[in-house]
C-alpha cells in the first residue's frame, strides 16, 4: 500500500509543480508537462513486454530493485545541479519501474492471502494508490511551495525506502510460477479482451472530459476559481470512499462491481453535460463520478485476476497498458474535439463512450456459466463456456 502510493504520488506530483519546475530549470510550462505525460506514454509502452521479459524473476527480488530504482529516482532531484534532461531521464526510469510493479504488485499480495480475500486485499492495494491524489499530491504540492520542488522528492524517496527495507527483509522468496495467484482462476481469453476493452474504453471516456474539467467547472457551471480546488479534493475524497466500499464486494459481485461502476460513471458524465447550468447537479455528478472512477480500475484489475487467459503479470500488464492509452486517447481526444463540441460537449463524449464500455462487457460470456445471448448482444454470448 506504501508502494503504490508512493508511486501514484511520484507520477502525478509534477501536476502541482509545474510553475515551480519550469521557473528553476529555465524551461517552458509546456515542457515542464512533458515530465508528466512523458511517464504515462512509458507506462503505457513498457509495461507488457517487461512483464514479460521479468516473468521468470523472483518477486522478492524484482519488487527490490524496482524500487530502489524509484527510490534513486526520487533523491536525483536534490543532488544540486539538475538539467531538465536529467529529471525527465529520472522520469522515465521511475515510469519505467512503476509499469512493472503494478504488474506484479497485484499477484504477489493476493498469493499472500486465502483465495476468498482476492478482491479485499486489490481493494487494499487500491485505497494506497488512491490516497495519492488525495493526500499525497496535495500535500506534496503544498511542501514544494514552502520549501522548494525538490523536497516532496525526497520525502517520496525516503517513503520507497520504507516500502524497500519491508519488501526485502519480510516477502517470502518463492517462484513467480508458484501459487494460485499467478495464473487466471477461470481463464477466458474472450473474458480478457472484453475487460481491456472496457478499462480502455471508460478511462478514454472519463479523460475526454475530465482533463478540462477545471474550464468546465469556472467557465461553463460558474464556478470561482477559488472553489475549483475544494471541488476537486471533494472529487479525491469521494474516491476514497467509492474505493473503500467497493473492495470488500469484489469477491462476492465479481460481475457487478465492475458493470454498475461503469454505469454509474457513464449517468456522471452525461449528468455533468446535461445539467452543467445547476451547481447543485454539477456538485452531485461530479461526487458520483469521483466515487466510481477508481472502483472501476479496481474492478477490472480484479476481474483480469480471475480471467487472465496466461500469466497474471502479464495480463495485469496489459490491463495497466489500456488505462494509460486511455488516459492519453482522452486527453488528445477531448482536445481535438473542444473546437466542435466545446468543453461542455466533451462530457457528453466521455459519457457515450462509458457506454460503450458498458455494452462490451455486459456482451461478454460469464466465466463457469453457459450463457444466454444478452439483448441487443446478438448471439455472440450464446453456448460460450469458459475453460
Amino acid at each position: 500500500m506504501l508502494a503504490a502510493f508512493t508511486f501514484n504520488t511520484v507520477e502525478n506530483l509534477p501536476v502541482g509543480l509545474l510553475k515551480l519546475i519550469s521557473a528553476d530549470l529555465g524551461v517552458s510550462v509546456a515542457a515542464a508537462g512533458l515530465l508528466v505525460t512523458g511517464y504515462g506514454l512509458t507506462v503505457a509502452v513498457v509495461s507488457l513486454p517487461l512483464a514479460h521479459v521479468t516473468r521468470a524473476v523472483p518477486r522478492r527480488y524484482l519488487l527490490s530493485a524496482l524500487l530502489g530504482l524509484l527510490v534513486v529516482a526520487s533523491w536525483l532531484p536534490s543532488l544540486g545541479v539538475v538539467s531538465y534532461g536529467s529529471l525527465l531521464g529520472a522520469r522515465v526510469s521511475t515510469a519505467v519501474a512503476q509499469a512493472v510493479f503494478w504488474a506484479v504488485m497485484g499477484p504477489v499480495a493476493v498469493g499472500l492471502f486465502p483465495p476468498d480475500r482476492r478482491g479485499r486485499v486489490i481493494g487494499l492495494l487500491s485505497v494506497g494508490g488512491s490516497l495519492a491524489t488525495v493526500l499525497g499530491v496535495p500535500a506534496g504540492t503544498w511542501l514544494g511551495g514552502h520549501d522548494g520542488w525538490r523536497t516532496p522528492f525526497l520525502v517520496l524517496g525516503a517513503l520507497g525506502l520504507v516500502s524497500l527495507l519491508l519488501i526485502a527483509v519480510l516477502l517470502p522468496t518463492s517462484r513467480p510460477e508458484q501459487g494460485y495467484a499467478a495464473y487466471g482462476e477461470t481463464p477466458d481469453a474472450r473474458r480478457f479482451a472484453a475487460v481491456i476493452a472496457t478499462t480502455a474504453l471508460s478511462v478514454t471516456g472519463v479523460f475526454a472530459g475530465f482533463t478540462y474539467v477545471a474550464v468546465f467547472l469556472e467557465e461553463v457551471s460558474g464556478f470561482a476559481e477559488g472553489s475549483v480546488s475544494t471541488l476537486l479534493l471533494v472529487f479525491g475524497a469521494a474516491g476514497i470512499a467509492g474505493v473503500s466500499a467497493t473492495g470488500p464486494l469484489l469477491d462476492r459481485f465479481p460481475r457487478a462491481t465492475l458493470s454498475v461502476p461503469v454505469a454509474l460513471q457513464a449517468v456522471a458524465l452525461l449528468g455533468l453535460y446535461a445539467g452543467a447550468g445547476s451547481k447543485v447537479v454539477v456538485i452531485v455528478m461530479l461526487m458520483l463520478l469521483g466515487a466510481v472512477v477508481g472502483p472501476v480500475f479496481m474492478a477490472s484489475q480484479s476481474q483480469v485476476l480471475r480471467v487472465a487467459p496466461g500469466r497474471t503479470e502479464v495480463a495485469l500488464a496489459a490491463n495497466s497498458a489500456a488505462f494509460n492509452v486511455g488516459v492519453a486517447a482522452g486527453s488528445l481526444l477531448g482536445g481535438a474535439l473542444l473546437p466542435v463540441v466545446d468543453v461542455r460537449g466533451t462530457f457528453l463524449v466521455g459519457g457515450l463512450l462509458t457506454v460503450g464500455a458498458l455494452a462490451v462487457f455486459t456482451c461478454s460470456p460469464t466465466p463457469g456459466l453457459l450463457t444466454k445471448p444478452v439483448p441487443g448482444c446478438g448471439d455472440a454470448a450464446e453456448g460460450e463456456r469458459s475453460t
